[in-house]
């Protein structure tokens, strides 16, 4: 197949897709397996006069603490790791970070599904936690190498729509965990459930072998190898320190807005479970829906932000609209599932507009580093939030359902501050971008008019910031 023609592309987006499916169903298997994890004896509890029954055999007693530490470790791993794996990939290439942070991904979640089985034995906490930080070590790199093939195989093309592809297929794992996992958990048991989700990060592992050599031979037959090999040597760890202030604002508004979606959705099935009395299983497929948005509107959105831009004005329109959700959830009964939606689609405009506006601020040589410094300070600020929260929770064993709920109403709160943060570094990224030429907000047509300027017409009208990374590497400048 030719990798001058448009097929070729799409069948690299394909695996591209695949190799974060696995994982990202894995990252919330413990919010939904939450009252299997933290369940300290057996019980029977009735939920609309429906019977529970706890099985003993798949309560693991952890206590709330140490179940959000597994949130935790993962950030702080990924915060620490993502740093020097873009370093990496941009060094040495997309076939070398993918087959070795999948295998870390497939590692971990293996640990993980290890240390349940040692219930019941000192070593079992510890293992698992271990699983989660070689979790951790991968997940946030696998990212960069799959935002780093799409980059290069779409940019000037679909490049929002591609974005938007791979975080529909990221949250259709997330939600067939949701929807699943539970159900295979109650047949199978605790173990081969999480047995199963070490399976799909396999798959991921598959997936990362095929894209990275089909990405290998089309740069090769495209006569690209010595260019990226130049832009490799190119690259300099000192150069985080050029990165604009364009970059470090689109980078704060990413951070704070994830960090209070992220951790919400690690304790949400808990909390619908216990304020609206509805059963485990009904609360985990509302907690879902923060992920079903993404999953149907994001490719949708993709198209509209290829064609429009508007990714500062989506950035701030998004932030805002989340502001109401925390209060509705920590003020009013309003049924959950209208609040888990319109989170849902708030995190498909984040997402959409967010992720795909960094190549256009950073030069592509310098992409892998730019995109692991994001994600190493974007799960700092989540690792954070998830101590937070299970401080405010603390060990809830023993407390009133009213003195429980009252400790979620500050979680709310708290997040609710997180998100005002965010919409501030959102204004803030538009009154920069304004001021540097506006190619943050700008659409496909004027992007490419301005690099048709650059390559045959006179420069001097065009400024020379951010514009450059996107469209030209031989005029582009950092600053």
């Amino acid at each position: 197949m030719d990798p001058k023609q448009n097929p070729y592309r799409f069948i690299i987006l394909l695996f591209d897709c695949l190799l974060t499916f696995g994982t990202y169903f894995c990252f919330d298997m413990p919010s939904v397996l939450q009252d299997q994890l933290t369940c300290p004896v057996c019980t029977t509890t009735v939920y609309n006069n429906a019977s529970d029954i706890c099985n003993a055999t798949d309560c693991l007693g952890i206590n709330d603490d140490n179940y959000n530490l597994f949130y935790a470790i993962f950030a702080w791993t990924n915060a620490v790791v993502v740093i020097g794996a873009g370093f990496l990939i941009d060094k040495f290439g997309n076939i070398v970070g993918a087959v070795l942070f999948s295998f870390l991904c497939l590692a971990g979640t293996s640990v993980f599904a290890v240390g349940a089985m040692l219930k019941g034995t000192p070593a079992m906490y510890p293992v698992m936690l271990l699983g989660r930080l070689l979790f951790g070590s991968g997940n946030g790199a696998i990212s960069i190498v799959q935002f780093r093939i799409g980059a290069y195989w779409f940019k000037n093309k679909e490049l929002a729509f591609a974005f938007g592809v791979m975080l529909t297929v990221s949250r259709m794992g997330s939600v067939l965990n949701f929807f699943f996992t539970d159900h295979f958990r109650n047949v199978y048991g605790l173990t081969w459930t999480l047995w199963g989700g070490a399976a799909l990060c396999g798959v991921s592992f598959l997936s990362a072998i095929i894209v990275s050599s089909l990405d290998m031979y089309g740069v090769k037959q495209l006569g690209n190898v010595e260019q990226v090999k130049t832009a490799s040597k190119e690259m300099r760890l000192k150069d985080i320190r050029k990165f604009s202030l364009s970059y470090w604002m689109l980078l704060l508004t990413i951070l704070f807005s994830y960090s209070s979606i992220i951790p919400f959705i690690a304790d949400s099935s808990k909390f619908i479970n216990l304020r609206y009395n509805l059963t485990p299983e009904r609360s985990a497929y509302i907690s879902s829906a923060v992920y079903d948005v993404p999953m149907v509107i994001s490719p949708f959105l993709g198209l509209f932000v290829d064609k429009f831009g508007c990714r500062g004005f989506l950035l701030i329109l998004s932030t805002i609209s989340i502001i109401p959700v925390f209060g509705l959830l920590a003020f009013t009964l309003i049924h959950p599932l209208i609040t888990t939606v319109w989170l849902g689609f708030s995190y498909s405009l984040i997402a959409a507009s967010s992720w795909s506006a960094i190549p256009f601020v950073v030069r592509q040589s310098n992409l892998g580093i730019a995109i692991g410094v994001t994600n190493s300070l974007q799960m700092i600020g989540i690792g954070f939030s998830n101590l937070v929260v299970g401080s405010i929770l603390g060990k809830s064993q023993g407390l009133t359902a009213d003195e429980t709920l009252l400790r979620w109403k500050y979680v709310m709160v708290f997040l609710l501050a997180s998100t005002v943060v965010a919409v501030i570094t959102s204004l803030l990224l538009n009154i920069v971008d304004r001021k540097r030429g506006g190619i943050v907000n700008m659409g496909r047509q004027e992007r490419l008019y301005i690099q048709e300027v650059l390559t045959y017409g006179d420069e001097r009208s065009i400024p020379n910031d951010e514009k450059s990374p996107l469209l030209n590497d031989k005029h582009s400048t950092i600053n």
